[in-house]
């Protein structure tokens, strides 16, 4: 299992846009992957999930990914995450 935290940097947080980002990451992955935002966990392949967590701008969120692909999706997060979801910076 690979655990990463990572920083919403974008200002709008985890809006609806980003959330079908982290899930055009996860929902094709192999592993099966969490998020987890202030003790609230959940299935990170659901962009209705990942919305419901409501993460705003400056957060940090953990992401837990176990399965054969999990270092190339903590990859694609990490990078997803960098770039701010396309998105300006707070």
């Amino acid at each position: 299992m690979v655990v990463k935290t990572l920083k919403v940097t974008n200002k709008l947080g985890v809006h609806a846009r980003p959330a079908g980002m982290i899930v055009d990451i996860t929902g094709p992955a192999k592993s099966d992957v969490s998020i987890v935002f202030e003790g609230s966990k959940a299935n990170a392949k659901s962009i209705l999930n990942v919305m419901m967590l409501a993460i705003p701008f400056g957060s940090e969120v953990k992401f837990e990914v176990e399965g054969e692909d999990e270092e190339l999706v903590v990859q694609k997060l990490e990078q997803l995450f960098h770039d701010n979801f396309n998105e300006e910076a707070g």
